[in-house]
């Protein structure tokens, strides 16, 4: 099975987006890559900024498009297609409506959901078949909404509830990154017992 070799996070460039829903792809990179000691580097041939780590002997790239999130297939398809990356070895952290804040997913292939940045992507890479971890933030409850609510920041204790899916998100990395996706999904998807007191 493929492993992980490019991990994408989507979000809008620009100190005015920083803190809003759109970006929690973003911020899942930004910790990843504040762990592992890389800082991603703007490269005008990726059209984002870039970094690579190595983990168990494995080289893997960690990218945040510069470009809006509307043109994020962009950077991932000249990434990709420079390293010779396959879309099964791709996977895109982006923000979901549908989960609430505090959820995590992760799963392979299907539809954008009315998210722009997958859009661009598929149409960059010619299919819908890559990873996807989808980062809970809650709906509006209301259509014509979504577009305000993802680009305003979280509630307080929404954002707390982000964090920390993102820290227990992380925790499936090596299991990610050796290919392990059944084991990444069923850590990841598993509810964490709470003690009955």
């Amino acid at each position: 099975m493929a492993s992980v070799r490019l991990i994408v996070g989507l979000g809008n460039p620009g100190l005015e987006y920083e803190d809003t829903r759109h970006n929690a792809g973003f911020w899942w990179v930004d910790r990843l890559a504040a762990a592992r000691g890389a800082s991603p580097n703007m490269d005008k041939k990726f059209h984002g900024q870039s970094a690579r780590f190595h983990l168990s002997g494995q080289e893997v790239w960690l990218l945040k498009p510069a470009t809006f999130m509307n043109r994020s297939g962009q950077a991932v398809g000249a990434l990709s297609s420079f390293y010779k990356i396959t879309p099964e070895e791709i996977l895109v952290i982006h923000d979901e409506l549908d989960l609430p804040p505090g959820e995590a997913r992760l799963k392979k292939g299907g539809g954008h959901g009315g998210h722009n940045g997958l859009r661009d992507i598929i149409a960059h890479l010619g299919t819908a078949d890559f990873w996807r971890l989808r980062l809970g933030i809650g709906h509006p409850g209301d259509k014509s909404q979504v577009a305000d609510f993802v680009l305003h920041p979280a509630r307080r204790e929404e954002q707390e509830l982000i964090d920390a899916a993102i820290e227990k998100s992380l925790t499936v990395l090596p299991q990610l990154l050796s290919g392990d996706f059944p084991a990444a999904m069923l850590k990841l998807h598993t509810k964490t017992a709470k003690a009955v007191t």
